[in-house]
């Protein structure tokens, strides 16, 4: 039985044409076209020929019956229509194809997907009985096509999925090999969330449910997230009714970010926060999972309402920190890896989940460390000694320096005071210097032990940076890390001579040292210094005593009092000086700005603040000198 099939217009009156006038509809133009109807019956000039030369011998049944028989080698052929085709050969480039009744065509081989054999039959649309050449037009692509249409059709009116591939990459989406015709996939439609890399799904089989179809202009619209969302929906309403805090799942993860991963719990997504996916320190979520890998999680709360689901991966294993004290007391010594480093110290993973802080002042007993870098680095295996354990807080106290011992204790045995050394100054202050006596020591020279007779306004005065000195050791405090020094000791206590030198009422002669608040500092030689006090500068306002004391200016001064105990000369003047002139005021004051500039950049500001020990009782003194003379007081 020959099998045809006729295609279908988009115009609803062409239906009722095909009906009333026998109008044959083309499938791929949307022409309509009329045919003549034919008339049934047999022509009487078959039966009865005027001209035959002789009469038929034949009977008029039988020769209906031979007619019938002729008939049915002829198909009810029409053009737009599929018709059933037989393969006469195969050349290089076509396909010869016998169909009706001894009629004949050709089909390009490339429109096979394999190449057929002589004898077979195949489906071809018989698109033009006669071209401009007057050759039959025959297309196998077209009518592979129409079958295909009419299956999608059916699919699409059912509302039935159909299966596809995924075939190449196109903008805004994918164009998808539907039974052999092309169907385009939005990129909005591949899946639930946004597809990062959509050339991984290129060749990847789906099902698929048609959203769209134009006959007319050949185009199909598909979408597999009208399927997914379905099967999520039925997935969800029953996992609402079974999920519950404290259950175990498996899950599949769906999208990693920065601050965790998504899982796929079968219908309902939960977040993995990089915090619960393991009691250890993770830097980023990427690696502890990936994308599509399966694996257990724990469901932490579940908040209905706002449709958030947390879920944890740590929580599956013991806790850590159980009887922490216990595996970790304080004293033992442990090894662990340098995790982390902040300004303050550094963190040191002992086991998974168990981190302990080294802080910074626990490095080293000896070295001044500004950062904890200088000393370890990330990655490095270190052994250090437990100091405290905090189970309730996860903190675990550790430190460096006490795998050594404590190099302070030995010191006050092995630096007795009085005992003379030499060393390097380290640092500047404005309150002293240090000195290095050894490797990883240092001791501090206060200002007020660096002269005997000078007040010392700045180390620098007295030190240089790099500089090696000759220093006597005062005082070791090993509790506290700190050794006092002194330079100054180093020679005997000049002030008894120097107290019966300048006795009280002896007149000498002096050069202003320097100009204070309250007084006026003068140099009476040898690295002797007395102070006039402004009650006895011989001017009345205090704050005017630069404009008539200049460094250097000579002065007659008088010994007011001379104190060796307290290691102080209070001096009045007998001539007022004069008023000096403004040029030399100005000039005075800009170089005392640029001798605090100077003094500030010497001083090491940058590093931290060593400890400092008191001041001796006689630079207490020294400094009180200043501030109050005889009268005064």
């Amino acid at each position: 039985m020959t099998n045809h099939t006729s295609i279908e217009s988009d115009q609803p009156t062409a239906e009722e044409l095909a009906e009333e006038e026998g109008v044959v509809v083309d499938a791929l133009t949307g022409q309509v076209i009329t045919s003549s109807a034919v008339s049934e019956g047999i022509s009487p000039e078959l039966l009865h020929d005027p001209y035959g030369e002789e009469p038929l011998s034949t009977s008029r049944a039988d020769f209906e019956a031979m007619l019938a028989d002729f008939d049915a080698g002829f198909q009810d052929i029409k053009e737009g229509e599929i018709v059933q085709a037989k393969v006469l050969r195969v050349t290089d480039s076509s396909v010869i194809l016998e169909f009706g009744f001894k009629s004949e065509g050709s089909v390009a081989l490339e429109e096979f997907k394999d190449p057929p054999e002589p004898g077979q039959e195949v489906e071809v649309l018989l698109e033009s009985l006669e071209d401009d050449d007057g050759v039959v037009v025959l297309s196998k692509k077209k009518a592979d096509f129409l079958r295909v249409w009419e299956k999608i059709r059916e699919a699409h009116e059912a509302d039935r999925p159909v299966k596809g591939t995924l075939v190449r990459k196109i903008k805004g989406g994918v164009t998808v090999d539907l039974m052999g015709v092309d169907a385009f996939l939005p990129g909005s439609q591949i899946a639930l969330r946004r597809v990062p890399n959509i050339e991984d799904l290129i060749g990847e089989t789906y099902k698929f449910k048609i959203i769209k179809l134009n006959k007319r202009r050949r185009n199909i619209v598909v979408s597999r997230r009208v399927i997914l969302e379905a099967e999520r929906e039925k997935k969800r309403e029953t996992l609402v009714k079974e999920l519950l805090v404290g259950q175990v799942r498996e899950g599949v993860v769906k999208n990693i970010t920065d601050f965790g991963a998504f899982i796929d719990l079968g219908g309902l997504d939960g977040l993995l926060h990089i915090t619960d996916m393991s009691w250890g320190r993770v830097g980023h979520p990427s690696e502890v999972v990936e994308i599509g890998k399966a694996l257990d999680v724990k469901v932490l709360d579940i908040d209905w309402n706002r449709e958030r689901i947390s879920l944890g991966m740590k929580q599956l294993l013991p806790y850590p920190w159980t009887d922490i004290d216990k595996k970790y007391p304080v004293g033992s010594r442990v090894r662990g890896k340098v995790v982390s480093i902040t300004n303050y110290g550094a963190f040191v993973e002992l086991e998974k989940g168990v981190e302990g802080l080294v802080h910074i002042s626990e490095m080293s007993w000896t070295r001044n460390v500004r950062h904890p870098s200088k000393v370890v680095s990330i990655g490095e295996e270190i052994e250090a000694v437990v100091l405290k354990v905090d189970p309730d807080d996860e903190k675990i106290s550790l430190g460096m320096k006490q795998i050594e011992e404590d190099p302070w204790l030995a010191l006050p045995m092995k630096y007795p005071t009085s005992t003379r050394l030499s060393g390097i100054v380290r640092n500047l202050t404005s309150f002293g210097a240090f000195v290095e006596i050894e490797p990883g020591i240092d001791g501090l020279v206060h200002v007020s032990d660096m002269s005997w007779t000078k007040r010392v306004e700045h180390p620098s005065e007295v030190v240089q940076k790099g500089q090696e000195v000759g220093v006597m050791v005062l005082d070791v405090d090993a509790e506290n890390k700190r050794i006092s020094l002194g330079i100054k000791q180093l020679q005997d206590d000049p002030w008894p001579m120097i107290s019966e030198r300048f006795a009280p009422g002896v007149e000498c002669d002096g050069k202003v040292a320097r100009v204070q608040e309250k007084g006026v500092v003068m140099d009476l030689g040898d690295d002797i210094e007395g102070f006039v006090p402004a009650s006895h500068s011989g001017i009345d306002d205090a704050s005017r005593l630069e404009e008539y004391y200049g460094d250097g200016d000579p002065a007659s001064l008088r010994v007011i009092e001379s104190d060796a105990a307290n290691r102080r000369i209070v001096l009045g003047v007998t001539e007022t000086p004069k008023r000096r002139p403004q040029e030399a005021i100005e000039a005075a004051r800009a170089a005392r700005e640029a001798a605090k500039a100077r003094a500030s950049s010497d001083s090491d500001d940058d590093a931290p603040a060593p400890k400092v020990p008191k001041p001796a009782p006689a630079a207490a003194r020294a400094e009180e000198a200043e501030e109050e003379s005889p009268a005064e007081s």
